[in-house]
């Protein structure tokens, strides 16, 4: 799974780069476009690395004019992103691109292989994902000494 997963990422710097963009940007883009309006602590912890380093990558963003940073109502310290109208065609780029992807790695894959594929993956997500969260339950526990 981890040649796999490096191998697509290493595609997709390729095809980021002709667009004049890297895949961090990119990730960036479609995160803001599933939630806008996030701060930059919370695009961040989804993309899993120090808020620092999203600055410096909002920072690219908001000088290409994809996103703009707009003062949070609510806590005058924070601002929010949010994309601007000429981050549409790259992220239309975006798309185009993942579905191609899907469609190649699909090619010459039967349906029912291709499910039970998916299917695998998805439990195994799961279970990381829940064996996450009882290992955090049971620090926060192990902390607060209940």
């Amino acid at each position: 799974m981890h040649d796999l997963a490096r191998l697509m990422r290493v595609r997709f710097d390729q095809h980021a780069r002709t667009w004049g963009m890297t895949r961090a940007q990119c990730v960036a883009l479609m995160k803001l476009k599933c939630r806008p309006g996030m701060s930059q602590s919370e695009l961040a912890a989804l993309l899993e690395v120090e808020p620092i380093t999203v600055g410096r990558v909002i920072d690219r963003l908001e000088a290409a004019g994809f996103v703009e940073r707009r003062p949070d109502p609510a806590d005058r310290r924070m601002h929010r992103l949010h994309l601007r109208d000429a981050a549409a065609p790259i992220i239309e780029k975006i798309d185009e691109y993942r579905a191609a992807g899907i469609a190649r790695f699909h090619d010459g894959v039967p349906d029912e292989d291709w499910n039970m594929a998916l299917s695998v993956l998805l439990r195994i997500k799961e279970k990381i994902l829940s064996e996450s969260a009882d290992t955090a339950a049971a620090s926060a526990t192990a902390v607060s000494g209940e």
